[in-house]
């Protein structure tokens, strides 16, 4: 039987480890809090992130990273973007020499600009062949219920994508194999930064034209990204581009569609902080993917926006002026 570990136990890391039990793999968890992982080990439901959601039998939870880890096929990645070097620099003494690391996360690295895939070999001190990243439209609470849902499994060894593909493969959850790193991570990480543009549009009342325009325009942002840092554009029309995008921008259970809707009702950046419970990556991640941009001489506008609003304090309605007001040109340009 194939064995998981994974870091951490909140929302995705929960329900990731459901896929992986209902897979057939043998999933240890690991929990920061005691009471979390007690949780889950009496009442195999994770009651601070999918309450009322029963986890498989297959299902278990340490506090003890090396515990966890033991005899781990694969590592599942699962924190907060900007707190990943710090944890797995703690982790990884005690991670078996072949495992393969997985990302989970969809962030880029404030001040190095690293994607996850990067941050993770230079810390764990791993080839790329032996790093691999989950991706797409995967809300974490539609999946708990079992859901149907898709996503890609991207590594550069396309057999290591395989591997990971069975071992996660279920009657509700599809999916597909890419090798395209570069593209599955940029699609992720740029969508919560457009999915706060999104959410903004809908708590200032703007309609679905606007939302559509700032989908497809995040879109065309992400991909120009994503061509000058070598990325196969088509990843983007995929699930870890328009896929991931679509779910992010039109769902109420996306953290960073909820986080920009409250900005965009008029909440300041720490009051809507104060009131969200998760993270939401794209508020930090925004200023790191500006930075990526700017390293790559890219023009990004709606990022830019998103930045000026969450982070300098300028009023939606202002920004959206500005946006609007830019000099014309071509579609593709």
């Amino acid at each position: 039987m194939t064995r998981v570990a994974v870091f951490a136990a909140g929302s995705w890391g929960t329900a990731f480890a459901m896929i992986l039990a209902d897979a057939g793999c043998e999933v240890t968890i690991w929990g920061r809090r005691r009471e979390v992982v007690d949780a889950i080990n009496t009442t195999r439901i994770n009651p601070d992130y999918l309450p009322g959601i029963e986890l498989p039998v297959g299902v278990r939870a340490t506090t003890d990273p090396a515990e966890a880890a033991d005899g781990a096929e694969f590592t599942v990645l699962t924190v907060p973007s900007q707190t990943l070097r710090a944890n797995l620099a703690a982790w990884a003494p005690v991670l078996p020499s072949d495992t393969v690391l997985v990302s989970l996360m969809k962030g880029i690295e404030l001040g190095t600009a690293k994607r996850m895939s990067e941050v993770i070999e230079e810390v764990a001190k791993a080839p790329a062949e032996r790093v691999a990243v989950v991706t797409g439209p995967n809300l974490a609470k539609e999946i708990a219920g079992r859901m149907p849902a898709a996503a890609v499994v991207a590594c550069q060894d396309e057999t290591v994508a395989q591997r990971l593909q069975s071992a996660c493969h279920t009657p509700y959850f599809r999916p597909y194999t890419n090798t395209d790193v570069v593209g599955c991570e940029l699609g992720g990480a740029v969508k919560n930064v457009i999915g706060l543009a999104v959410g903004i549009a809908d708590g200032m009342g703007l309609g679905d034209n606007t939302k559509a325009s700032l989908m497809t325009r995040g879109l065309a942002e992400t991909t120009r990204l994503g061509l000058v840092m070598g990325a196969d554009p088509h990843t983007f029309s995929g699930l870890a581009g328009m896929g991931d995008l679509i779910a992010t921008c039109s769902s109420p259970l996306s953290r960073n569609h909820t986080f920009g809707t409250n900005l965009g009702r008029g909440m300041t950046l720490q009051e809507t902080i104060a009131v969200t419970k998760q993270t939401a990556e794209g508020v930090k991640s925004c200023e790191s993917v500006l930075d990526l941009a700017r390293r790559h001489a890219v023009d990004m506008p709606l990022t830019e926006t998103v930045v000026d609003i969450v982070h300098n304090g300028k009023p939606p309605l202002v920004a959206l002026k500005e946006l609007m007001s830019r000099s014309a040109k071509p579609e593709r340009s």
